[in-house]
């Protein structure tokens, strides 16, 4: 009897082995399991998602055919088991232990946005509605409403977002995005104005940030900036007219087709600069935070003139005189390149 029950016994444990040897292979074999993803597909892992959690949701997605095996491949591989909350890319990713290599780094996928100084509201909020993966909330509302959202005690936000590239996961809000860049444009402006030189004509940080906007759009040469702004500066000092074309096309609004007429210049919109004193009510574009600490620390010249020079840059001036010979040497370098093309 002693040696059948120790056969037993032998055959028993014979068998045992041979089921975790096998529930061993059935687990290995799990880990390499191809996996069904998307091109550019995400997994979202909210907090608290439990290994059974996990598995539902990874065969629900389809990205798993049969995900049953997984809490017990969790258990007997448990550095895979410390998953974080998160959006995950699937790209690349071919099987199940490398899908849970991606949700162990805890290395969320980030898109981007670019917002470029000089541009307008109009044209920023263009490219959010056409963000990827980005949560739109903002759509039916008016400028006004998002600007109250924000907490702009302004009914326009044209100035008062910085230019930047974004980084955003994928489903945060478009309304989140843009609070960022109110508040690093906030900072930028309130650093330019602690920092202003003496005796600037700005009664404000509002009325930096509109010549800043101005400067901004009459150069896209860093160096040139400061003096840029020196210009507008002494004219605001001798209550001359700014005389600034890119306000005179803000006023025109969409009516403006690449050209601006002699009525263009002599027409009464709140942003004529030609026609009315000082600087006009907004900003009139986006201003980068070069633009606002040129204003703040101009350049200090005798210039009240300038215009561009033909290499992408501009001749400033003293006087009137200087200034007309300016524009008549630009015209010859215009009209020479004009002639070179033909």
């Amino acid at each position: 009897m002693l040696k059948k029950l120790l056969i037993s016994l032998g055959l028993l444990g014979v068998v045992a082995v041979g089921a975790g040897g096998y529930g061993y292979q059935k687990l290995t074999a799990f880990s390499q399991q191809p996996i069904n993803v998307q091109a550019d597909q995400f997994l979202l892992i909210e907090k608290g998602t439990s290994s059974q959690k996990l598995a539902k949701l990874l065969e629900e997605k389809g990205i798993v055919a049969d995900a049953s095996l997984l809490p017990y491949w969790l258990k007997l591989q448990p550095q895979f088991s410390k998953f974080k909350a998160g959006i995950y890319s699937l790209n690349g990713v071919n099987n199940v232990e490398e899908l849970f290599k991606q949700l162990n780094s805890g290395k969320e996928v980030q898109l981007s946005v670019q917002f470029i100084e000089g541009k307008t509201f109009k044209v920023w909020r263009e490219q959010l509605a056409k963000a990827n993966y980005l949560e739109q909330t903002l759509a039916n509302k008016s400028e006004a409403e998002i600007a109250q959202a924000l907490g702009i005690p302004h009914e326009k936000l044209e100035g008062w977002l910085a230019p930047e590239t974004y980084s955003y996961v994928p489903y945060s809000s478009d309304l989140d995005l843009l609070k960022r860049a109110y508040q690093r444009q906030q900072k930028a402006l309130d650093q330019a104005w602690q920092n202003r030189a003496e005796n600037l004509p700005l009664a404000s940080p509002y009325e930096m940030l509109i010549l800043a906007s101005i400067v901004e759009k009459e150069t896209g040469l860093a160096s040139e900036r400061p003096q840029v702004a020196s210009v507008f500066i002494n004219r605001l000092k001798l209550k001359m007219k700014l005389q600034t074309d890119p306000t005179v096309i803000y006023g025109m609004g969409d009516r403006y087709d690449g050209n601006i007429r002699k009525k263009d210049l002599q027409e009464a919109t709140p942003y004529n600069t030609y026609v009315i004193d000082g600087l006009p009510p907004t900003p009139i574009a986006m201003p980068s935070e070069a633009a606002l600490k040129a204003v703040s620390q101009p350049d200090n010249t005798p210039y009240l003139y300038f215009v561009a020079d033909g290499t992408g840059g501009h001749k400033f001036s003293r006087t009137l005189d200087e200034h007309n010979q300016a524009v008549r040497n630009w015209i010859k370098i215009e009209k020479s390149k004009k002639s070179e093309a033909k």
